[in-house]
């Protein structure tokens, strides 16, 4: 949906929080929840969509008159996409996913083909007065490639001139429609990119000079022109939830950004777990029990512990840290487990949920990204007492995100597209 203050923001839940692969799973998922949704938020307003596409779904969308009917079907609704995620490329639910998830990486053809296909679906769908946005992996898995410095640099450079594919499509598609498409690189812990400072070296380092000589030579342009266009059309999807995990202050992130020309192409609406570590030994086996069922099999959940000296300490996984949390030094552990957005006390623990509140303040104060995406994915892994009825949960995802840019601002209303 658009909600507007002096500036429009579109508003919308990623919808891989749906299990199901195939075009057809989507769609009946899209069909049960959407309209439902819309009909509780926004009757009246034209409603936005956060698709996520599965590598099967867009083969599948793409034949026939799948993509046509599913066009026929939004405009019976008032309904609009805006903004894909790319990420996962296979299965997300119902299956041991872990680092998988980072699987086939930006160096691999697969990658690229499937992000081409995303380009290709979000073009014809995409309202002509709006940008489109694709979300997508920070190029690999960092722990794959500890040790191997020469490896990594193949890869990146693989990973830059596929990206610089994306954007020569893209750029083409801007010359022919005028539509603004972007890929968004979404850094988050242990990715090959996951924190302000990196992803900022990624461009200058790597994607800015080797995507721009692909550029500058495929397309007859000259070097400045084809950075240009890279800065254009790839940019940064911030997860609240990533950031927080990092400790990242998001006023300082988005300064490194902006000083380096570096874009938000869209927000990701997420909370992590926050753990303030007691020194009682049994209050911390107490956390410990608590935190047992949020070590569950299917994602990572990634922890970043933080001692009084503010030095960090990184656990590819809560199964990893549990054991250590009795006699840490740690003072708090971040643990990357997305969980729900309106929820804040966890009972021995919290939820980053003020570091979207800033957020979302910071956004309304310096307006320079307007694609708002709620991406809490996890309401099937969640100990059983969270499990709520999910259109509810949705529900109340979405309006708590309202109350807070309407405290946090001047009057948020919803406006018609």
């Amino acid at each position: 949906m658009k909600i507007g203050t002096n500036h429009n923001f579109h508003l919308t839940y990623c919808t891989n929080i749906h299990p199901g692969e195939e075009w057809s799973k989507v769609f009946a998922n899209l069909k049960q929840y959407i309209p439902a949704l819309k009909a509780r938020l926004a009757s009246e307003k034209s409603f936005g969509i956060g698709l996520r596409l599965a590598d099967v779904a867009t083969r599948e969308l793409l034949q026939g008159n799948a993509l046509a009917e599913f066009q026929s079907w939004l405009s019976e609704q008032d309904l609009y996409v805006f903004t894909l995620n790319g990420f996962p490329f296979g299965g997300f639910h119902w299956q041991v996913v872990k680092d998988q998830v980072y699987t086939p990486d930006w160096s691999k053809q697969e990658r690229l083909d499937y992000t081409l296909r995303l380009v290709n679906i979000l073009a014809q769908l995409l309202p002509s007065d709006m940008e489109g946005s694709i979300s997508t992996l920070p190029l690999s898995y960092k722990p794959w490639f500890k040790g191997n410095q020469l490896f990594l640099a193949s890869l990146t450079t693989s990973a830059s001139l596929n990206i610089a594919q994306v954007v020569a499509q893209m750029a083409r598609i801007k010359a022919e429609t005028g539509k603004v498409l972007h890929i968004d690189l979404e850094p988050e812990p242990d990715g090959l990119i996951e924190n302000a400072a990196e992803v900022v070296d990624y461009f200058q380092t790597h994607l800015l000079p080797i995507g721009g000589e692909y550029l500058a030579k495929h397309l007859g342009i000259s070097q400045e022109a084809a950075e240009a266009l890279l800065l254009e059309h790839v940019r940064v999807c911030y997860d609240t939830c990533h950031f927080a995990v990092e400790y990242e202050n998001p006023v300082s992130v988005f300064k490194q950004f902006q000083a380096a020309g570096i874009q938000v192409g869209k927000i990701q609406i997420s909370a992590a777990l926050q753990v303030n570590i007691p020194t009682d030994i049994e209050q911390r086996r107490q956390v410990k029990q608590r935190l047992l069922p949020f070590a569950e099999s299917t994602y990572l959940h990634q922890v970043i512990a933080r001692d009084s000296n503010g030095r960090l300490h990184h656990y590819t996984d809560l199964e990893q840290a549990l054991p250590d949390l009795e006699h840490t030094k740690a003072s708090q552990w971040r643990i990357h487990f997305h969980v729900p957005i309106f929820i804040r006390d966890y009972q021995l623990f919290e939820s980053t949920q003020d570091g979207i509140s800033s957020v979302l303040d910071l956004l309304q104060k310096n307006p320079g990204c307007n694609h708002l995406e709620i991406e809490t994915y996890t309401w099937e892994v969640l100990p059983q007492e969270m499990k709520l009825d999910l259109l509810a949960s949705i529900q109340r995802e979405y309006e708590w995100v309202l109350s807070k840019m309407l405290a946090n601002s001047r009057p948020v209303q919803l406006i018609s597209c």
